[in-house]
């Protein structure tokens, strides 16, 4: 879309500056009146409205109908059992534990709304699994106002992207423009159905990149902007001042379930990237090298040999292809063709945006010094969770811990012995394992009873144990050991 006459990012700037400085500077009247200033705000203001005629016709109101089971009737049993019930109402009115068929019939349907954008002229539309997911019925409405039924092409809930499709030819489409060309206070626009009120508009600025760890989705990059956003923005797009949009907005920030200054959208770059694959076999196919990690902090990288930054490899999969790589439990990867992997984050999401059979250059930290592999990335396999327990025991995986073998420079930084235990490398948030105040450092010496030195006997052990819902562990911290029971919930 071409940029709007007389409008540029340099005279937005000027003419909020101005407005901050007749705000604070309100009483010379003579500066407030200046005709130069007014026709700079005009000009301005305009802009942003130009923006958003030439973008708004291709944002969407998506409207979703889904039908969940009543369970209301089951929460208080002794109560419907009553005869009381059944002599009023009659025979049919019995608790579903007397009558299951008929609680299985009684459901109601649930409305729910989000937005969306047009990305092909015959009907493909971008949105979030989230707004679509577990969808009934999903009704499109376009800004002029005229409605279509859409179907669902494919989704993605690992990155909370979505494609649908409405049968109808020459739709306005909004243009997708380049997110990683946008920097932190360049001005951006969100246009979307926040509390099904269709094309509202907000104006804010890029307020950071790259956020992760929010615990919103598998696969998290997001932008983060004071573009107000609300419920029922989730699938709008976040434009820049050009009208292309650089972002999916997605979710929140929120202790009261409105807006508070902090929203995050999915960049465009990686939703286009899953979009294309969306539409051309319904399903999205990442990257995986067979590895876990864990971010490197500052008394990590000096015990390595290194400084903070990169992701540590805590283990490595049997037939994988970081084994077959010569990639090792102990290495800190620290670029990817050159460019600079920032932490775990940043590691995952590269990998999972590359293509399957494609090679990358690693730079990795091997006892104190750099070394260059070259890695032929693999197709993630469809069960991750199979993977993750096979490297980390299956129980533990579950309960939220992310083991490693002792190496001998782990032992050194945390003062253990080679093969005391197994070495507690990440916990989960909000996890049972972390509810108990279990650790990263921690070290795992016993499993119901058994003494454990590695993974493997840790994995024999678990096989042991009687049941696959409670495990009793013995943990040690420093000096000081202790025994936990750990339950899934």
């Amino acid at each position: 879309m071409d940029k709007p006459t007389g409008f540029n990012r340099h005279s937005v700037l000027a003419s909020c500056l101005l407005c901050l400085m007749l705000l604070a500077g309100g009483h010379h009247p003579a500066f407030a009146q200046s005709d130069d200033d007014l026709a700079l705000l005009d000009r301005s203001a305009k802009a942003f409205s130009s923006v958003v005629k030439k973008a708004g016709p291709a944002v969407v109101y998506v409207g979703v109908e889904k039908e969940t089971a009543a369970k209301g009737m089951a929460q208080f049993p002794d109560l419907f059992n009553d005869p009381f019930f059944e002599r009023f109402f009659g025979p049919q009115f019995r608790h579903p534990r007397t009558n299951p068929k008929q609680q299985d019939k009684r459901t109601f349907k649930q409305q729910a709304a989000g937005s969306g954008f047009v990305i092909a002229s015959d009907g493909y539309i971008l949105t979030n699994n989230h707004v679509v997911e577990d969808a009934g019925k999903i009704t499109v409405r376009l800004a002029d106002k005229r409605e279509f039924p859409a179907k669902v092409v494919g989704t993605d809930p690992q990155s909370d992207v979505a494609v649908i499709k409405i049968e109808a030819n020459d739709l306005p489409v909004l243009p997708l423009g380049n997110s990683d060309n946008l920097e932190v206070g360049e001005w951006v626009i969100a246009i979307g159905s926040p509390f099904e009120l269709s094309q509202t508009v907000t104006v804010g600025v890029v307020s950071a990149k790259g956020r992760n760890r929010m615990g919103i989705t598998d696969y998290e990059n997001f932008i983060q902007t004071d573009a107000a956003i609300n419920p029922g923005n989730s699938g709008g797009p976040l434009l820049n001042i050009r009208g292309e949009a650089v972002g999916m907005n997605t979710a929140i920030f929120s202790r009261s379930g409105g807006y508070m200054g902090i929203g995050f959208a999915i960049p465009i770059n990686m939703a286009k990237s899953i979009e294309q694959q969306l539409r051309k076999g319904g399903k999205v196919t990442r990257g995986w090298l067979g590895i876990m990690i864990q971010d490197v902090n500052e008394d990590l990288g000096k015990s390595f040999g290194g400084k903070a930054g990169g992701a540590l490899v805590t283990e490595v999969s049997d037939d994988s292809p970081a084994k077959k790589s010569g990639l090792l439990q102990g290495d800190i990867v620290t670029a990817i063709n050159g460019e600079q992997v920032m932490d775990v984050a940043d590691l995952r999401n590269k990998i999972a945006m590359t293509p399957p059979n494609t090679d990358l250059k690693l730079r990795i930290l091997r006892d104190g010094a750099e070394k260059d592999l070259v890695v032929t990335v693999g197709e993630q396999p469809a069960d991750m969770a199979s993977i993750a327990k096979k490297m980390t025991g299956s129980t533990l995986s579950e309960l939220g811990l992310t083991l490693q073998d002792l190496t001998k420079e782990v032992a050194e930084q945390f003062g253990y012995a080679k093969d005391q235990g197994v070495l507690i490398a990440d916990v989960e948030a909000d996890s049972p394992a972390a509810e108990l105040g279990l650790q990263s450092g921690m070290l795992i010496e016993e499993v119901n009873r058994a003494r454990v030195r590695n993974l493997k006997e840790l994995q024999q052990a678990l096989k042991k144990a009687g049941s696959a819902k409670q495990v009793l562990l013995r943990v040690r911290s420093g000096e000081r050991s202790q025994y936990v029971v750990l339950q899934v919930k």
